[in-house]
C-alpha cells in the first residue's frame, strides 16, 4: 500500500493522515469548499475539492471519492468515522474498483448497521441481551402487549439508528401510543427506515463498550473496555479507559463475548461492541459499531497500539503480530470531546471564529484537532473542535492532569464543553466511579455549574489573600 485517500474532515482526517506518512504512505486529502484552508488539507500530500459545503454534495459523494482514489493512483480509502464509513454500498463500490477498503467488509457492515439484524446474528453465541422483541413493529396494541410483558420503562429504538435519534423512553402505556408515533416519524428522516423495536429499558446503566480488532486469518483479540457513561442526548462527551468499575473478571467475560460478535458476522479490522451494564454487573449487547470510534486514543494510550496503523496493516492482508496474551493495561487514560456547544443552554451548538485556540501541551497530553486560530467553524457538519486526552500511572493522576490541561485550553470566539469537563472531573460521583449514562440528567444544571464556578472562585481568592498577606508581612519584616 503506498497511497491512501482519506475521506474525511477535521480531526481524524489528520489522525490518519500522521499515521500514514510515519508508515511512508502517500496521502490523499477531499475536502469541501468550505474546508479549503482546513489542517488535514494541508497535512495531506495531495488535496482534492470534491464539492459545495453541504455534506450530502461532498463528503458523502462515495462515487466522487472513488474517482479521486483512482485518477490519482491511490490503493486505498479510509473513512474515518462518519459520512462513508458505515456505508456497506459504498464498501462494495470501493472494492469492486479493484481499491482497498480500510475496514471491515460490506457484509459486516450490513448485519451490524441493522439493530435487529445484529441481535438475530449473535443470538446463536449466548450472548445476554436486554429482554424485549427481536423484530420491526408498527403495530401499537401488539406493542402494549410486549410492555406489558417485560414491564414498564421500555424503550422503543430505531432499528437502522445511532447518536439517541429514534429513540424514545416509555413510562406507560397511555404515551405509548405517540411516542412510538414519534419514534417511528424520526427515524424514517435521518435513517429513512422508520423501523422501531421494543426492549426493557435498564434505568441505571453504564456504558461500556469493548474495542476489538481482528485479521483476515481468523485471529481475533480484544483491547479492553472503554467507559463512555457520561453522555449528553445520548452522545459520548467524556470516556476513559479502563472503567473504574470493572473486575478482572468481568472484563474478561465482557471481552471474550465482544470477540463472539464480532466472529458472528465474520468481522475484519478494528471495531467496537458496546454494551450496558446495570446496577448489579449484568451486561448485555447493545451494539457494534464497525469503524474506528471517536474515543480509540484512550484505547491507544493504555495498549501502546496505534489502531489506525493496526487498521491499515489488516486491510494490507497481514496477520496480528500479537495474541491476546500479549496485551495488558498499562494506566489509565481520560478524552474529553471538546465541542463548540453551550454547556448550559442545553448543549446548543455554537457557531463562529475561534478567535483564540490555543491547546494546551505538555508530557501524557494528547490534542487530537482539526482546527486552527482564526478559523469559522462551519455549521454544515458536526461541531467537535478537538479531544483533549490525558494519561496517567493511576486513574487519579490523569484526572488530575485533565483538570489542569482543561484550565490550560485557551479558547475564544464560540462556547466549548471545556467548562462541562471541568465539571466532570471535579464532580466526586466521577471521581468515585458511582455514575452511570444519567449523569448529566441528575447533576448538571446550570445552578449546579454556576456553585462549582463561585466555589472555585472563593478557593482563588483565599489563596490570593494569602498570597497578599504573606507579602505584608515580608515587608514588614525587612524594614
Amino acid at each position: 500500500m503506498e497511497k491512501i485517500v482519506v475521506a474525511n474532515r477535521g480531526e481524524i482526517a489528520v489522525r490518519v493522515i500522521k499515521t500514514a506518512r510515519k508508515m511512508g504512505i502517500k496521502t490523499v486529502a477531499v475536502y469541501s469548499e468550505v474546508d479549503r484552508n482546513a489542517p488535514h488539507v494541508k497535512l495531506a500530500d495531495e488535496a482534492v475539492c470534491i464539492g459545495p459545503p453541504p455534506s450530502s454534495e461532498s463528503y458523502l459523494k462515495g462515487d466522487v471519492v472513488i474517482e479521486v482514489a483512482k485518477k490519482l493512483h491511490a490503493d486505498a480509502i479510509h473513512p474515518g468515522y462518519g459520512f462513508l464509513s458505515e456505508n456497506a454500498a459504498f464498501a462494495e463500490a470501493v472494492e469492486k474498483n479493484g481499491l482497498i477498503f480500510i475496514g471491515p467488509r460490506p457484509h459486516a457492515i450490513r448485519v451490524m448497521g441493522s439493530k435487529l439484524a445484529a441481535k438475530e446474528a449473535v443470538k446463536k453465541y449466548n450472548i445476554p441481551m436486554v429482554p424485549g422483541i427481536d423484530e420491526a413493529i408498527t403495530d401499537v396494541e401488539k406493542a402494549k402487549q410486549i410492555a406489558a410483558e417485560i414491564g414498564y420503562p421500555i424503550l422503543i429504538k430505531a432499528s437502522a439508528g445511532g447518536g439517541g435519534k429514534g429513540m424514545r423512553v416509555v413510562e406507560s402505556k397511555e404515551v405509548l401510543e405517540e411516542q412510538m408515533k414519534r419514534a417511528i416519524s424520526e427515524a424514517t428522516s435521518a435513517f429513512g427506515d422508520g423501523s422501531v423495536f421494543i426492549e426493557k429499558y435498564v434505568e441505571s446503566p453504564r456504558h461500556i463498550e469493548i474495542q476489538i480488532l481482528a485479521d483476515t486469518q481468523g485471529n481475533t483479540v480484544h483491547l479492553f473496555e472503554r467507559e463512555c457513561s457520561i453522555q449528553r442526548r445520548h452522545q459520548k462527551v467524556v470516556e476513559e479507559a479502563p472503567s473504574a468499575i470493572l473486575t478482572p473478571a468481568l472484563r474478561e467475560a465482557m471481552g471474550q463475548a465482544a470477540i463472539k460478535v464480532a466472529k458472528a458476522c465474520d468481522y475484519v479490522g478494528a471495531g467496537t461492541v458496546e454494551f450496558l451494564l446495570d446496577e448489579k454487573n449484568n451486561f448485555y449487547f447493545l451494539e457494534m459499531n464497525t469503524r474506528l470510534q471517536v474515543e480509540h486514543p484512550v484505547t491507544e494510550l493504555i495498549t501502546n497500539l496505534d489502531l489506525v496503523e493496526q487498521q491499515i496493516k489488516i486491510a494490507n492482508g497481514e496477520s496480528l503480530a500479537f495474541s491476546q496474551e500479549d496485551l495488558s493495561i498499562h494506566g489509565h487514560a481520560l478524552e474529553l470531546r471538546v465541542y463548540a456547544e453551550d454547556p448550559l443552554n442545553d448543549f446548543l451548538p455554537s457557531v463562529g471564529t475561534l478567535e483564540v485556540y490555543r491547546p494546551p501541551s505538555g508530557e501524557h497530553i494528547r490534542v487530537d484537532d482539526g482546527f486552527k486560530e482564526g478559523m469559522e467553524i462551519p455549521i454544515q457538519y458536526d461541531p467537535m473542535l478537538s479531544k483533549l486526552i490525558t494519561w496517567g500511572k493511576t486513574r487519579e493522576e490523569a484526572i488530575q492532569l485533565m483538570i489542569q490541561a482543561i484550565q490550560d485550553f485557551d479558547v475564544a470566539g464560540v462556547q466549548t464543553t471545556l467548562p462541562f469537563g471541568s465539571f466532570v472531573f471535579e464532580h466526586k460521583a466521577f471521581r468515585k466511579g458511582t455514575f452511570d449514562t444519567h449523569f448529566v440528567k441528575k447533576y448538571y444544571t446550570k445552578k449546579g455549574d454556576q456553585q462549582q464556578v463561585t466555589a472555585a472562585a472563593e478557593v482563588a481568592a483565599k489563596v490570593a489573600l494569602h498570597v497578599h498577606l504573606q507579602e505584608l508581612k515580608k515587608l514588614r519584616l525587612s524594614k
